[in-house]
């Protein structure tokens, strides 16, 4: 990987990770368009690896957006916890007005912390379960990436007619938790987005875009966290040699990128619909099952 490459990946995955129109497609065009790795043996396991490392930046691009929200969220967890363990609660969980159908033991923020977690477990399992298939070409094949582009869209655009969109971060419950969290399992398959299947799920259940994309990526943290950290221990063995100081560019690109694609996307939603990004998917999806029909490119 040339520090040109280096760069573009990084530019991509930056854009695309947070904005509904899946990274994992992207990064598979702008791989194949710089002819990434040319060991065709090899190149599905290297692009995963790729992807998944360039991650990492992105990661750290939501780590520092959302740093005060993430510590509020830690100490409140363990204060209202260590409260409970003796026998009282936190002053936090007394003083809120609880109208949300938390636990009235837990703060606002504590809570939030378990949603997190609940929300976390669906893709956890289902990426454990099927690794391999991630890993594998299933997860670069075009004819999947396209439909899923379509398939996802078009599920948002009836979430954004049925969804009530009234309900904030302090209204969150275990609902939630398990209709984003569960929405997360279709990012597994490429084409279908993270932000773009949890902002779907956030909108099926009531709310509003802004705070479905503020509890998407808060949930993205363990999602990325976890598939960044197995790969760059894969990536070891599967990248070539001489990489990894291109890799950590695009990794260091990405993250500059992602910072200012959260930033956009979050004071877009607050008076936009998610429509033009529909609109994106669709025609990018058709367009590519129409060449891909016509055999003017090859689905891996």
């Amino acid at each position: 990987m040339s520090f040109l490459q280096a760069v573009i990946l990084g530019i991509v995955q930056g854009l695309t990770e947070f904005i509904p129109i899946s990274s994992t497609a992207h990064l598979v065009f702008a791989s194949r368009a710089i002819n990434l790795y040319e060991n065709e043996a090899l190149r599905a396991q290297q692009t995963t690896a790729t992807i998944a490392v360039i991650q990492l930046g992105t990661l750290l691009a939501v780590l520092i957006y959302f740093a005060g929200d993430i510590i509020a969220i830690i100490s409140a967890f363990i204060r209202d916890h260590l409260s409970l363990l003796g026998g009282r609660r936190s002053f936090a969980a007394i003083s809120e007005n609880n109208k949300s159908g938390r636990p009235s033991r837990l703060s606002q923020e504590a809570w939030l912390g378990w949603l997190i977690i609940i929300g976390s477990i669906p893709v956890g399992i289902v990426g454990l379960l099927f690794k391999k298939q991630i890993e594998g070409t299933f997860t670069k094949n075009l004819w999947v990436i396209a439909t899923m582009m379509v398939v996802v869209a078009l599920f948002l655009l009836l979430a954004e007619a049925v969804g009530k969109r009234n309900r904030k971060m302090e209204s969150l419950g275990v609902r939630d938790a398990l209709a984003v969290g569960g929405a997360q399992v279709l990012a597994l398959i490429p084409g279908s987005s993270r932000s773009g299947s949890t902002i779907m799920g956030g909108l099926f259940v009531g709310e509003t875009r802004e705070t479905a994309a503020r509890f998407s990526f808060l949930l993205s943290i363990p999602a990325i966290a976890a598939s960044g950290l197995l790969e760059l221990k894969e990536a070891v063995h599967n990248l070539p040699q001489g990489s990894y100081p291109a890799l950590a560019v695009a990794t260091i690109v990405s993250g500059i990128v992602g910072y200012a694609s959260i930033w956009f996307l979050l004071r877009y939603l607050r008076t936009h619909s998610t429509g033009i990004f529909i609109g994106y998917r669709l025609i990018v999806g058709i367009a590519i099952l129409v060449l891909l029909y016509a055999n003017v490119i090859a689905p891996i």
